[in-house]
């Protein structure tokens, strides 16, 4: 019993959470924001057949990197130290799904991730380890609380960094599910974020990049919990985004927050509604015991803070860190566009990491009633 609960009390002691920080402007802070411009009904992208930047889309003001176009869709490389080329759907959606077939980038210490993100700090993520050749991880975050250490999971899937897999995010108003490949592997309700306090309910948009987790100047746990050291010496890593497809149930021009509550009740749609599916109507993981791990969550990702303003110094403490892989990977450029200056890798990118000591105390009364 003894090794039971020092395993599982380290376990506890070393999970990381970690939460946008900032927002140009919060809506949840102060009244006035812009509105932000609504998506369509959809956005299908094929990247493979682009040889620029596609309509819908736009490089994330101050990423740094390159981004080449050619047959195996938007090749988006980190080359050196202070790469984190971005790119983000120019309008925002609210409820619906968001898919998007890639190939991760290898190596130690990269981290390719697909973010949804509001204004007011409600996020939905995808994170992939460059030497995790056998999971993901999948997150969530309401209003960028990040004060519970449950909230990332892990999940079993091959090869990603030579593999092409798809990655989907089903949300309504009452559910989240995230699939792989079409079968459901998470499922969030409502009632379970906190009694819907902490669900991801207001407009978001999408981001797609690359960026150094293992960066040296980013706290350990952020280190750690990327694989270990990013070594430069073996860039450049490439992802490869070959399609992405949103749909949205609540499309229209423009949408504004009428208070400063962040409820989706608060969301205004300038020439629609709000639209919402049941949660009878939305796929959902028939089991979570054989693919979800609970983990820590993903620290300090520079994707969620890039031209946000008002960024926080992180810090960090070690983390468990996810099954162990290797991969590889290369690009053939056709186009290139490269924009920005040098970006702060993590410890400036706008989030906080807190070690949760709450699950500690629930080990020790785990360890007390197993003795």
């Amino acid at each position: 019993m003894g090794r039971f609960f020092s395993v599982a009390a380290l376990a506890s002691l070393l999970s990381i959470v970690s939460a946008q920080t900032s927002s140009s402007c919060n809506p949840t802070l102060k009244s006035g924001c812009p509105a932000d411009p609504a998506m369509g009904t959809t956005l299908v992208t094929d990247f493979t057949k682009a040889n620029a930047i596609p309509d819908g889309w736009s490089l994330v003001p101050n990423t740094v990197g390159t981004i080449n176009y050619n047959s195996k869709g938007a090749n988006i490389v980190l080359a050196k130290q202070g790469d984190n080329p971005t790119l983000q759907s120019n309008g925002y959606f609210l409820y619906g799904s968001f898919e998007v077939k890639i190939i991760a980038a290898p190596g130690q210490g990269v981290v390719t991730s697909m973010i949804l993100l509001s204004d007011d700090l409600d996020e939905v993520d995808w994170e992939l380890l460059g030497t995790n050749t056998a999971q993901v991880q999948s997150n969530y975050f309401g209003k960028g609380d990040a004060t519970t250490y449950n909230r990332a999971a892990w999940h079993a899937v091959a090869n990603p960094q030579t593999t092409s897999h798809t990655y989907k995010v089903d949300w309504s108003n009452s559910t989240i599910v995230w699939s792989i490949d079409g079968t459901p592997v998470r499922t969030l309700n409502y009632a379970d974020a906190a009694s819907g306090t902490r669900f991801p309910q207001t407009p978001m948009r999408v981001r797609i990049g690359i960026w150094a987790g293992g960066d040296p100047s980013n706290g350990e746990g952020t280190i750690e919990w990327a694989g270990g050291l990013t070594d430069y010496t073996k860039a450049p890593y490439t992802m490869y985004l070959q399609s992405v497809s949103v749909t949205n149930l609540s499309p229209g021009k423009s949408y504004t927050y009428s208070d400063t509550s962040g409820s989706s009740g608060s969301i205004k749609v300038d020439g629609g509604s709000v639209g919402a599916v049941s949660a009878s109507s939305v796929v959902k993981a028939s089991s979570m015991t054989t693919s979800l791990s609970i983990a820590s969550a993903a620290p300090s990702n520079p994707l969620t803070s890039m031209a946000s303003g008002n960024a926080t110094k992180a810090t960090t403490s070690p983390t468990d860190k996810p099954l162990a892989g290797s991969g590889s990977g290369s690009s053939n450029a056709s186009s290139t566009v490269s924009t920005g200056s040098p970006q702060a890798t993590s410890n400036d990118s706008g989030r906080r990491e807190v070690v949760f000591l709450g699950a500690l105390i629930a080990s020790f009364v785990s360890a007390i009633i197993l003795v």
